[in-house]
């Protein structure tokens, strides 16, 4: 305890808590950047995602399509709704989601008693400042919860004894390229308070600036008996390169990155081979909690009876992909070709509004496509 109360000391002065500080978050936020840039990679993609919502197997925009589309509550919108709830998801291991008055509310703070063969109930929830004095059953709130709730305490493990050899490679790194100098002279003749003056201004003042790289224009006394020189570990120095250094911190961004399943290239905003990186993205850091999310809404604002008639809601993730209209042009005129696509639901794909008009929504086969009964009687149709 006393040696932590002796840094914020030094030579006899206070030192401000900021500077005590900086050694050890210089070193966190390599990690705390990792961390940060794959929430905000699933976060973003999340809430670009657009949630569909069915009634009887047919796509419903009603006030649950709105509210999860656009304003889940009336101080939120979906992005940022969605962004809170990833991140408190991922920090935190689950997110709490109330459902009141057509409204959804993200909890950020909660206890829950967890039973077996009853339904959890959940008490004192808090949003903002606001603490509910009633409690929630289980089927009352969405709990999306991780499957792997100590993946972050993995990664701070990891960093720990990875951070110190980051910090050794920095040391290192410096030690062997600092300047350093041998002074000769003979410090232990008698000497009067004016040339010890001179002497000590020649060690902290003049010597300080000349080795200071910020400095632009020093000038250097060097008194009458001394000679200077220099001591730098020149050979070796040369051969230590920050990239030592910066090899380790991308050991750090691989490991997140496996931790999280994102593409080390996305992780690190390499665009090559952006494609298949994407692909990869969606299928296993995207579509595991999108259909989490999916599930737990489902069973808790639709029934099972309305469930098996296909009334529920989907969340599609296909549409953070942007695709040239070029590229899918032949796959879309095969796709109306043989049925599977009307003219509104190539236009819905492609994001755009559907035509109110009943030749839209019919669906149209090319002749060359038979059934297997017509075609082994023969002849023409």
């Amino acid at each position: 305890m006393w040696q932590w109360i002796k840094r914020f000391f030094k030579k006899g002065k206070l030192e401000s808590l900021k500077d005590c500080y900086y050694e050890l978050s210089a070193e966190y936020y390599y990690k705390k950047l990792a961390v940060e840039i794959c929430v905000n990679l699933i976060a973003n993609a999340l809430s670009r995602c657009e949630i569909k919502t069915y009634k009887e197997g047919e796509l419903n925009r009603g006030n649950m399509y709105y509210a999860l589309n656009v304003q889940p509550n009336q101080n939120q919108n979906a992005t940022a709704f969605f962004h809170k709830a990833i991140r408190k998801l991922i920090y935190e291991g689950e997110s709490l989601i109330i459902m009141e008055n057509d409204n959804f509310y993200i909890a950020d703070s909660f206890n829950v008693k967890e039973y077996a063969f009853c339904e959890n109930v959940y008490s004192g929830i808090q949003i903002g400042d606001l603490t509910l004095d009633r409690k929630y059953s289980e089927s009352e709130v969405i709990r999306l919860k991780l499957t792997d709730t100590k993946i972050l305490s993995v990664i701070n493990e990891l960093y720990e004894s990875h951070g110190k050899m980051i910090e050794a490679a920095k040391s290192y790194y410096k030690l062997k390229n600092n300047k350093r100098v041998l002074i000769k002279g003979d410090f232990l003749r008698p000497q009067d308070d004016e040339a010890q003056e001179a002497i000590d201004d020649m060690f902290e003042n003049q010597l300080k600036n000349w080795f200071d790289p910020d400095k632009k224009s020093v000038a250097f006394q060097l008194q009458e008996g001394f000679e200077i020189e220099d001591m730098s570990d020149s050979k070796t120095g040369l051969t230590i390169d920050s990239r030592d250094i910066s090899n380790l911190v991308d050991d750090i961004f691989n490991y997140v990155a496996m931790a999280f399943h994102v593409p080390r290239g996305l992780l690190k905003g390499d665009l090559a081979d952006i494609d298949k990186q994407t692909d990869n993205f969606i299928m296993f850091a995207l579509n595991p909690p999108a259909e989490m999310m999916e599930d737990e809404f489902n069973r808790k604002s639709y029934s099972k009876d309305e469930y098996l008639n296909r009334t529920y809601l989907k969340i599609d993730t296909s549409k953070i992909k942007i695709t040239d209209i070029v590229q899918l042009a032949t796959a879309f005129d095969k796709m109306f070709a043989i049925g599977v696509y009307t003219i509104n639901d190539i236009l819905s794909e492609l994001g755009h509004e559907t035509i109110d008009d009943e030749i839209a929504d019919k669906r149209h086969v090319t002749k060359n496509y038979q059934d297997a009964e017509t075609a082994l009687k023969g002849g023409e149709t």
